[in-house]
């Protein structure tokens, strides 16, 4: 059984997708941002070395055109993040990791790595610089006290979630990005990232 990438998408609706970012620069604006952000992701991340799969909200969006057709999908389901998470990992019995599409430097070798830090440890956590993180992975499927009392879009949120493993082997990835203000994105584009 191949490992598993799965991408958390919401449909690119404005005012729906990336609100703190389109509270800076406009809903339509941030909506555009991350439909062609996550589109150039799915592009960068596929690999014959494991399956990528999109995992899509609303669950409605489950057919949307907006993503490509040939990769499989499943709704993310109801429930907070860390309830939509926990039950993304428990839906294989492969390793499986999960980012979102709003961390634009992420490679297919980050990828590589992280499924390599899976055949020594029980979970990994890619660190974000806001305090929380842009990819977990689990070898298999992780405790059911994980994400329990995360205080979510916080400083504390890594930290919160490692708490919740039950004392998990965990590896650690590279520290990454995410877009959620404008200044994230303004730092971004000095870099001059492609698409």
């Amino acid at each position: 059984m191949k490992p598993r990438l799965v991408i958390m998408l919401k449909e690119p609706v404005a005012g729906r997708v990336k609100t703190r970012l389109g509270r800076d620069i406009g809903m339509t604006a941030s909506a555009w941002w991350f439909r062609h952000q996550s589109a150039a992701l799915i592009r960068r991340l596929q690999n014959p070395r494991w399956e990528t799969w999109l995992a899509v909200a609303p669950d409605i969006a489950l057919h949307s055109r907006c993503w490509p057709a040939h990769l499989p999908r499943m709704a993310q389901g109801r429930g907070d993040l860390g309830v939509r998470m926990a039950g993304i990992l428990r839906s294989t019995k492969a390793p499986v990791l999960l980012i979102g599409g709003d961390i634009p430097a992420i490679t297919a070798p980050d990828i590589a790595h992280a499924f390599r830090l899976l055949q020594r440890h029980d979970l990994v956590f890619g660190p974000a610089t806001d305090g929380g993180f842009w990819l977990v992975g689990a070898r298999r499927r992780p405790p059911k006290s994980l994400f329990q009392d995360v205080r979510w879009s916080s400083p504390h949120t890594l930290n919160d979630s490692i708490k919740s493993t039950n004392g998990a082997l965990i590896g650690y990835a590279a520290t990454m990005a995410d877009i959620d203000t404008q200044a994230d994105l303004k730092r971004w584009m000095a870099r001059k990232p492609t698409f």
